[in-house]
């Protein structure tokens, strides 16, 4: 099995609730146009009829120029694949239905995200078959009020000594701020995923902008 690629860089987590400044589809589609080419569409109280419109909206918008992964919903991404929108996978927690499953369900095809967070978990995600997973969330890296119920924060620090334990690309979530992503990606991010600084940002692509900004330079820049 070959594992399928996720972009590095900048992971916006979507919240409709937190889209002040445009809707949750013009959100996304400011971000994607100011850089950022992952998406993960997260919506925990929508009905799976709205999750799966909501879906087949975001795609239209992006037209493909953006990885598009679903939340924990492995129905509403099939269904969406069948309803002929361009996603392309799912990302799940250690509560929702097993890697394994989900890889079989998905196909070979699908990019499958995981979270992980200890030692445990990791150690798991290594005696499953190659390629059953492709990247790992990990985190929380600060507390956040997007998940409340989130593990003890690892930090930077933390963050750093999970990578190096595996060869497993891992994306960075939970409480990443703008003059974080050049720290985390300094210790072997494959990407930084954030909801609040895009989502609930007054102007959702000029903050896209920024982090794709230290991103791309390793360093912060002096925007105003």
């Amino acid at each position: 099995m070959t594992p399928r690629t996720l972009p590095t860089g900048i992971y916006l987590v979507t919240d409709s609730l937190q889209c002040i400044a445009r809707d949750l589809v013009g959100t996304v589609l400011d971000a994607v146009n100011a850089g950022v080419r992952t998406v993960q569409i997260r919506e925990k109280t929508a009905t799976a009829a709205e999750f799966l419109e909501l879906v087949v909206r975001v795609a239209a918008a992006v037209e493909g120029n953006a990885t598009l992964l679903i939340d924990d919903q492995v129905g509403v991404y099939l269904a969406a694949r069948a309803a002929g929108a361009q996603v392309h996978g799912v990302h799940i927690g250690q509560s929702d239905l097993s890697a394994t499953l989900v890889r079989r369900m998905v196909g070979e095809s699908a990019i499958v995200g995981l979270t992980a967070n200890s030692p445990k978990h990791l150690q798991a995600v290594h005696a499953l078959p190659h390629g059953t997973v492709d990247y790992l969330g990990v985190g929380v890296i600060r507390a956040t009020s997007t998940k409340p119920d989130h593990p003890a924060p690892l930090g930077i620090e933390g963050f750093a000594e999970f990578v190096a334990d595996t060869d497993i690309p891992c994306v960075a979530i939970g409480g990443i701020h703008f003059g974080d992503i050049a720290a985390l990606r300094a210790r072997g991010a494959h990407g930084a995923a954030v909801v609040s600084e895009i989502c609930a940002a007054p102007d959702p692509r000029h903050a896209a902008a920024r982090l794709v900004e230290e991103w791309d330079t390793g360093a912060v820049k002096g925007f105003r």
